[in-house]
């Protein structure tokens, strides 16, 4: 038996269709006979069908018609796409498709990011908007700083006691990032009820150094914050830092609050105690260490979870900044592995 011959072009098999189809063969039969022929890779009796009817409506040209490709984009729709998008920022790819009708949309996609290189992108989150005053300030409390540690080095940073105050409520919605969980393709899709938190809710302010927490005091919801309980709270910070840093005081204790009070009350007090005050400028967010790293630590770790009194959120709270030092001396002894628990 003769092996299959090996078909160099499709153009072969197009004419012998061609030639068959001519003398009234069924398309099924010139099927056979090609896969007798040629094997049966050469073309699937669905191609051969219609080849057979185009070759009956009149068509004598037996290779592929030639393919335009992928539309080339003239420089004019380039800049008409850019000078467009330029006016409106926010201006979306229908819009532009209706200003640029001899492009597709997925053309104009391409323009904008292919060839303009440009990416649609959410403005950032920022607290506030800075005036010039408040930027001069964060400078000036910057050089401030970075001059007392210039000169003083990690002297400097152990003198250092500073402090931030947080509302903990009874209970604090899940993140959509904390509820996020491995789910396959063909999984029933999840649903997050949208919560909100409690009514419940008690201010922490935490006192902490280079060593650790040094004092947290606790106010029920409704309490003024103003000088006097402000005064109270410095004292209680004054014998926390006697009974926890002996030797500290006399060395000149440096206070650092992200939202100082400077009532004559307070300043009175602090100049009573002998601590030095930098000036810490307002909007200052992204550079207070409460901020940045303490307070969303804390509400992660409460996140989801449910109290039903202020004694339970103290005691959470205190749980929390106290197990902050046993989490450090995990990860060292698991040779800086993660610590689950």
């Amino acid at each position: 038996m003769e092996l299959p011959l090996n078909a160099t072009a499709k153009c072969e098999v197009c004419a012998v269709i061609r030639f068959l189809n001519a003398k009234g063969v069924k398309p099924v039969e010139i099927h056979r006979q090609l896969t007798e022929v040629y094997g049966q890779s050469c073309m699937d009796v669905k191609n051969v069908r219609k080849w057979c009817r185009e070759f009956t409506a009149g068509r004598t040209e037996i290779h592929n018609e030639q393919r335009s490709g992928r539309p080339s984009i003239s420089d004019e729709t380039v800049t008409k796409v850019e000078e467009n998008m330029c006016e409106d920022r926010r201006i979306t790819l229908d819009a532009l498709c209706i200003l640029a009708p001899e492009v597709s949309r997925s053309t104009i996609h391409r323009i904008l990011t292919e060839k303009l290189q440009y990416r649609k992108v959410c403005a950032r989150w920022v607290p506030r908007m800075l005036i010039e005053h408040h930027k001069w300030q964060r400078v000036d409390s910057s050089c401030e700083f970075l001059c007392h540690y210039a000169n003083e080095k990690d002297n400097f940073l152990d003198s250092i006691v500073t402090g931030d105050k947080t509302w903990v409520f009874h209970f604090t919605p899940e993140t959509k990032q904390q509820s996020r969980e491995w789910r396959h393709s063909s999984s029933s899709k999840l649903r997050k009820f949208k919560q909100i938190q409690s009514a419940g809710k008690v201010m922490a302010t935490v006192f902490w150094d280079r060593k650790g927490v040094l004092l947290v005091d606790f106010k029920p919801a409704g309490t003024t914050i103003n000088a006097d309980t402000y005064c109270e709270t410095l004292k209680k910070l004054s014998r926390a830092i006697q009974n926890q840093r002996r030797g500290m005081l006399s060395k000149g204790i440096l206070h650092v609050n992200p939202r100082p009070h400077v009532t004559r009350q307070t300043v009175a007090l602090l100049q009573n105690f002998g601590w030095n005050f930098i000036t810490h400028p307002p909007y200052i967010l992204d550079l207070a260490p409460s901020d940045y790293h303490l307070f969303p630590k804390l509400k992660e770790q409460l996140s989801g979870r449910q109290f039903f009194s202020d004694e339970e959120v103290k005691d959470e709270v205190q749980h929390f900044l106290k197990d902050m030092p046993q989490r450090l001396q995990k990860c060292i002894d698991r040779n800086g592995d993660y610590v689950e628990k």
